[in-house]
């Protein structure tokens, strides 16, 4: 539960960093009514607190232009949480540069008061992720890359770029990108691609150069990036399609099979796995790895994988030291 103090700490804190806040919004972050926010905005303006009241139902908020304060003090919960999201930002690998992180780190440690400063830097240096982290053969893109494109999708305007495909050939086009994407280890913008006329992933790694442009577009309302994403992974052509039919509910097959590797369809018998694999040794292992009964629709080649997967699984039974 918080303390009063820390409310009325985190009300300053939210009116420095925005130009200005509702009562509604101010009641909505802290977690209380908005009469309790009219008492906070009181007891900073006796503290002589220059917040200037717009007239209103609710009633908006704001410090007085000009007005800087120093800076605050973290209380431990705050310079714990600030750590631990540095910490888990270098092991994925999701800061643009290292020093970025560091300097952060560094920034942290020198505001803390000797004691707290002590505990948070224990954490920092007993504490192990183990969290897998991005593959290498990628390469991260700049800063200036994703605030680019974290600026377009914000104020929804399009972006001319540069782009270099997976197998090396190079377009330029406009896009109006809806939002950014990090996931396993890559970069990704999902959005309306004026080249090809319709909606397109782009990985921001490839991207060779991209500039803002004054253009404007309408996000469509509600637009999922995350799971456009993830279903353009699980149907990217490859190799092989593949059907199978798993007996199992929706519930637990969408336990067990990522969003990434296969779309699931609920049927009367069960539910029905599609995607695109390039390996169908790959997806025979992976198919056993379910443990639930199934039967393959597609394609029949993938029959053969399993019996091979069965074979080598009885072969290591089989096998004894020295034998």
């Amino acid at each position: 539960m918080y303390h009063p103090t820390t409310r009325v700490l985190t009300v300053l804190e939210l009116l420095q960093s925005h130009w200005q806040m509702s009562g509604p919004k101010l009641a909505e972050r802290l977690e209380v009514d908005i009469r309790s926010v009219r008492r906070y905005i009181t007891m900073l303006q006796e503290l002589g607190i220059p917040i200037e009241a717009e007239r209103g139902r609710y009633g908006t908020y704001r410090l007085r232009p000009g007005y800087k304060l120093p800076p605050l003090m973290f209380t431990e919960d705050e310079a714990l949480a600030m750590t631990l999201g540095l910490l888990a930002a270098r092991r994925l690998g999701l800061a643009v540069a290292a020093p970025a992180i560091e300097g952060a780190l560094a920034k942290v440690d020198r505001v803390l008061p000797a004691t707290l400063r002590e505990r948070v830097q224990a954490v920092q240096e007993m504490l192990v992720l183990d969290i897998v982290p991005p593959d290498t053969y990628a390469s991260t893109p700049g800063g200036s890359m994703l605030l680019t494109f974290s600026t377009a999708a914000q104020q929804e305007r399009q972006v001319w770029m540069r782009y270099r495909s997976g197998n090396a050939e190079e377009t330029e086009r406009a896009i109006d990108p809806y939002g950014l994407v990090y996931h396993a280890g890559l970069w990704y913008t999902v959005g309306h691609c004026h080249l090809r006329q319709g909606l397109r992933v782009f990985r921001l790694d490839r991207v060779q150069h991209a500039e803002l442009r004054d253009e404007v577009f309408t996000r469509p309302s509600n637009f999922d990036c995350l799971g456009y994403l993830t279903r353009t992974i699980a149907t990217m052509p490859g190799t092989w399609s593949v059907e199978v039919l798993l007996e199992t509910t929706l519930e637990e097959a969408q336990r067990r099979v990522p969003a990434t590797v296969a779309t699931l369809e609920e049927v009367p018998q069960g539910v029905v796995l599609r995607c695109y694999s390039q390996s169908l040794d790959w997806m025979a292992h992976f198919l056993v790895g379910l443990r639930c009964p199934l039967i393959v629709r597609e394609p029949p080649e993938l029959r053969d994988a399993l019996r091979g997967v069965a074979q080598e699984i009885a072969q290591l039974a089989e096998r004894t030291e020295g034998g």
